[in-house]
């Protein structure tokens, strides 16, 4: 599998706010988008996102985005390494993303063309 960045998801309850925190150490601008109702910002290695209790659920189970140079390989050999899809290949503002679940538990979204 040919993974080429991991980014940390954080909710938090002011993405305004935690944004310029998150700018200032890394010294990178925010990548802003919105996804099934929540609003997220990429800023270096994380994934801020922020929005209603019923609208994060959806996306707070999962641990880690990993962004892969093609995802229909990644998902294959995830799968055939043993792990289970959660939820198949959708398109969204950032390329394409799919849910998988490792063999040991973690429920990763793997996000690339």
């Amino acid at each position: 599998m040919n993974i080429d960045s991991v980014f940390v998801r954080l909710r938090v309850d002011d993405l305004d706010a935690a944004v310029v925190f998150y700018e200032r150490i890394t010294g990178e601008t925010a990548a802003r988008f919105a996804f099934a109702d929540v609003s997220l910002a990429r800023i270096g290695p994380f994934l801020l996102f922020s929005g209603s209790d019923e609208a994060v659920r959806r996306v707070a189970g999962v641990a880690a985005t990993l962004s892969v140079a093609d995802l229909d390989v990644a998902v294959k050999e995830a799968i055939e390494a043993g792990a289970e899809v959660v939820m198949p290949a959708v398109p969204t503002p950032n390329g394409r993303r799919a849910v998988v679940r490792h063999p040991h538990g973690g429920v990763f979204e793997y996000v690339g063309p």
